[in-house]
């Protein structure tokens, strides 16, 4: 009989290394994702790019599709090592590009590579998380990634205001992409030593990849990260022009999307298959709101960026919390309730918001409420992130993986930019800002239906009891 002892954990000597650096390079892509979010309203006034706000966001996570399908495929073939190193260094050569940008559309571009470098590293983690832990220790190496959250959580968005409001907003690029540098040479040394081409059962070394011939998943990732882009880039054209190429350019994603995710993912069909799409629509639904958060409490209320990030701090400390209380009781309640829960707080959330904008009063309550909606998604995320797992083998765990933080990153970057378009060519004035909340609304009660049918996860694979998660991110979202 194994002794408590001797039972097998995150922080033992074998896996202390690979623990400390994989919850290191989520502590700084929590720090990033916080203050971009933070300070894209001082940067768009600055570079004189508000017709691009949105792109700003949406095409970051868009051309992460594309480093999460070539890093998923690299991952299975190779190990994810080299797609991980890969990552990282695109990741920090994005913000460099983004800190020292004279222009809108340069940061635009930093923050395209950046996406790639992000993209990459979520799908890598992912599976050296399976290549290197037990199931039974899933839920809590996700418990560590949900802590890494807990400091930026707290001093993130009020540190990344006052660095934008005291010294610059480049700084909050810039310093980061220090911050990255020495925290990839350290995860480099802790690396060197790990074998991360073999599954911890024994299963899945040199596996092929999955999920169809790579080149073929690749070329369709660009065609989606493109097309998305696109959505993004029709708010700075006439709406004549936006909503056509907007309309065409979802229908490419539509059709070219189907590959890279799980067969009759968008047709809800139960299992996974919903785990993947109820993934996309509950991350665009919160990050497509939390753009314009602190941008509304800015100016519209006329706070400053040190106080409007407390808005995100409150939806940050509540997602990580919510998390830690799903860990525990989620097994109880099951995933219909759990979506139930989440959809009921998260859509309380948006409602206040929509009545906030429209009576442009009380702009305290917006701190609640966006407490409230991050409590909503910090129920069902981690269960996504899980359940994800508990229906791989190890011969698809880089497809499924990659999967599901595409269908997280393409459906973010979708409703941001069509969220962003409505903003800006909408002509009732002072529509902006409700308009972009009620379709969050909209995507959360779509995504109700497939919610209600990601199941419990195979009889044989249970999920954890001390379950929870980071976001994506950006990972958002990592």
């Amino acid at each position: 009989m194994t002794s408590r002892a001797s039972a097998p954990t995150i922080w033992d000597r074998r896996r202390l290394g690979i623990t400390v650096g994989s919850v290191v390079l989520i502590l700084l892509g929590a720090i990033e994702a916080l203050a971009v979010t933070t300070v894209m309203p001082l940067v768009a006034a600055d570079l004189r790019g508000d017709a691009l706000y949105a792109v700003a966001f949406a095409g970051t996570l868009a051309t992460g599709v594309i480093g999460m399908v070539a890093s998923g495929a690299w991952s299975d073939r190779n190990g994810p090592r080299a797609p991980l190193y890969t990552a990282v260094g695109l990741f920090i050569a994005g913000l460099v590009i983004a800190g020292l940008a004279t222009d809108m559309y340069t940061l635009v571009l930093g923050r395209l590579v950046q996406g790639l470098g992000g993209g990459g590293q979520t799908v890598a983690l992912y599976v050296v998380v399976a290549r290197v832990y037990p199931p039974s220790l899933h839920g809590r190496i996700f418990a560590a990634f949900a802590a890494a959250w807990v400091i930026p959580s707290m001093i993130g968005p009020f540190l990344a205001g006052a660095v934008a409001q005291y010294l610059h907003w480049r700084w909050t690029f810039l310093g980061v992409a220090v911050l990255n540098v020495i925290a990839f040479l350290l995860v480099v040394a802790r690396l060197r030593t790990v074998d991360l081409r073999t599954h911890p059962d024994g299963d899945g070394a040199h596996t092929a990849p999955t999920g169809g011939r790579i080149g073929l998943r690749i070329l369709l990732s660009v065609v989606v990260a493109i097309a998305a882009v696109a959505v993004g880039f029709a708010s700075d054209a006439t709406p004549v022009i936006g909503w056509p190429v907007a309309l065409v350019s979802i229908i490419a994603i539509a059709v070219s999307i189907r590959p890279l995710l799980p067969k009759g993912a968008l047709r809800a069909a139960p299992g996974l298959p919903s785990v993947v799409l109820v993934r996309g629509l509950v991350a665009g639904a919160f990050f497509a709101a939390e753009a314009y958060v602190p941008r509304m409490l800015m100016e519209r209320f006329g706070f400053s960026p040190t106080i409007a990030g407390l808005a995100l701090t409150a939806a940050a400390l509540a997602w990580s919390g919510a998390s830690a209380v799903q860990g525990r009781y989620g097994e109880r309640l099951g995933s219909r309730r759990m979506v139930l829960i989440s959809a009921t707080l998260m859509t309380a959330g948006l409602v206040g918001l929509i009545a906030v904008a429209l009576t442009r009063s009380q702009p305290w309550a917006v701190v609640v409420l966006w407490g409230i909606a991050g409590g909503g998604i910090g129920l069902i995320y981690p269960r996504l992130n899980v359940l994800t797992l508990a229906y791989s083998t190890p011969v698809d765990e880089g497809f499924n993986s990659s999967a599901l933080s595409i269908s997280d990153s393409t459906g973010s970057a979708v409703t941001i930019a069509l969220a962003g378009l409505m903003f800006v060519s909408l002509p009732v004035a002072g529509s902006g800002f409700p308009t972009v909340f009620a379709v969050s609304v909209v995507a959360l009660l779509i995504a109700l239906l497939p919610g209600l049918r990601i199941g419990d996860g195979p009889r044989s694979v249970a999920v954890p009891a001390d379950l929870s998660a980071a976001t994506s991110p950006d990972p958002h979202r990592g």
